[in-house]
């Protein structure tokens, strides 16, 4: 049965354009672990992998097949020859700003464990109210 093309059956576009769908795939894989998941740690992994995620995918939207990196060379100047840098220039940015935070968060896991002596964030919100008490 041949498929036609815009139906259910044509994986045409999702083969085209896999790298956004794994893009997506890990995105949802950290979105559900950030959510479902009460130890710590665990959500700062699936934070990271939401982040991952988005650099990704922004690489993947920047990248032009056949064109080159943003440096001129052999006196081509032209636009059409090169990439666009800015997708480039927000992963990296992304990148060290993610490495930053994911420090921070690590760093008040630290001081969250040493003072309830758990991760698990129910542990945690359960001793922090009989402190209120």
């Amino acid at each position: 049965m041949p498929e036609k093309e815009g139906s259910i059956l044509d994986f045409g576009n999702l083969v085209r354009n896999y790298g956004e769908a794994v893009a997506m795939i890990l995105f949802g894989i950290g979105f559900s672990n950030l959510l479902l998941q009460k130890n710590l740690i665990k959500k700062i992994i699936g934070l990271n992998i939401m982040d991952t995620a988005t650099y990704l995918f922004l690489a993947l939207k920047g990248y032009i097949d056949g064109r080159k990196a943003p440096v001129v060379v052999d006196g081509v100047q032209s636009a059409e020859a090169y990439v666009n840098p800015i997708p480039s220039g927000l992963v990296l940015t992304g990148i060290v700003v993610s490495v930053s935070v994911t420090a921070l968060m690590l760093s008040l896991t630290i001081r969250l464990y040493r003072r309830y002596h758990t991760l698990d964030l129910d542990e945690i919100s359960t001793l922090l109210k009989k402190e209120e008490k």
